[in-house]
């Protein structure tokens, strides 16, 4: 007799599966802009995150103001799918301890993530969490809080491995810009975007470096954001040699012109869908033994691939066939 077991429950005893998390962070900093994204995630549904920047999107002497603005938006009705996560300052910024403040206290059980930006070493970001931990405690907040890391510093790559098993961490994220400038002029400017930003050996060494320490660690590698707004095509070729070519699952947008043509090649394809489902209908009937299917032996560790992928499938709002969505996500 089969048993109709979610995949979920049968695939990962003893094994961590990756964070469930869309396929796009969009960042915004102006309220008008989170109004904005808002408004748009309400209309597509929750195929990409938004991230309510308290970092570069706060104007200097106005922190407290920003970041209350920030909390009052994640707390907000407007807000009905719960995936808006915020970017406080950096460790040596004076106000990130106020910025976790706030939107703890105002926030807390609502936010999604919490972005740290800028750590130079694991310290760093042991000291934020740490940090987080505690103000959540102060509030009442039970809830385990993910954190997202930029790593756009030398220290940070270096201790990317280090970093991405640390408690709470879910993303590893590429901070192009600043890590192109950490270099002094010894990486042109041409790297900060297409193609050098794939071609040049430093940058795609960096590239390599957090999607290997972030995968290995069971959490999601996320790429840097594209400086395309206007011409779409480019922001998708982009997004598809990040993922392909470089094994990222999540990428940033900075323009909501970039969020769909993000998603939709951080999407499967249709293809890869359709034999997914008949891999994971098969297992399932035979109770997540053995099968063999068209000549070729599937097994769990084959199942879980065909899982993940389903799942990144159904995060970025892909059409699937009605029987795989009743099946695997009613």
């Amino acid at each position: 007799m089969s048993t109709r077991l979610n995949p979920a429950a049968v695939l990962y005893a003893g094994a961590k599966p990756l964070p469930a998390l869309s396929a796009c962070e969009h960042y915004a900093g102006k309220e008008k802009l989170i109004h904005k994204a808002l408004q748009l995630q309400s209309e597509l549904g929750p195929i990409f995150d938004i991230t309510a920047d308290c970092e570069d999107g706060a104007p200097a002497g106005q922190e407290r103001q920003h970041a209350e603005m920030v909390a009052s938006l994640i707390g907000d009705p407007a807000n009905k799918f719960g995936r808006v996560g915020a970017r406080i300052h950096d460790a040596t910024h004076p106000h990130w301890r106020d910025d976790l403040d706030i939107i703890i206290s105002g926030a807390g059980r609502k936010v999604a993530y919490i972005v740290i930006p800028k750590p130079e070493s694991m310290d760093d970001v042991r000291l934020q969490t740490a940090a987080l931990d505690e103000t959540c405690k102060r509030h009442g907040i039970e809830r385990e809080i993910p954190v997202h890391v930029l790593i756009e510093t030398h220290g940070a790559l270096r201790q990317a491995w280090q970093i991405a098993a640390l408690p709470h961490v879910e993303s590893l994220d590429f901070g192009l810009m600043d890590f192109v400038s950490a270099h002094h002029g010894a990486i042109p400017a041409t790297a900060m975007r297409s193609p050098g930003q794939f071609d040049h050996p430093l940058i795609a060494r960096a590239k390599c470096e957090i999607v290997a320490a972030a995968l290995g660690n069971g959490i999601i590698p996320s790429h840097n954001v594209t400086t395309e707004i206007h011409d779409v095509s480019v922001v998708k070729s982009d997004a598809q040699r990040a993922r392909k070519g470089f094994g990222y699952l999540r990428m940033w947008s900075i323009h909501p012109s970039q969020i769909l043509p993000i998603v939709e090649a951080m999407s499967p394809s249709f293809e890869d869908i359709q034999q997914a489902s008949e891999i994971l209908s098969a297992a399932q009937d035979a109770s997540w033994g053995p099968i063999m299917l068209e000549g070729k032996l599937h097994d769990r560790a084959s199942y879980r691939f065909y899982w993940e992928l389903l799942q990144r499938a159904h995060s970025t709002g892909t059409v699937m066939p009605d029987e795989t969505s009743n099946r695997f996500f009613s």
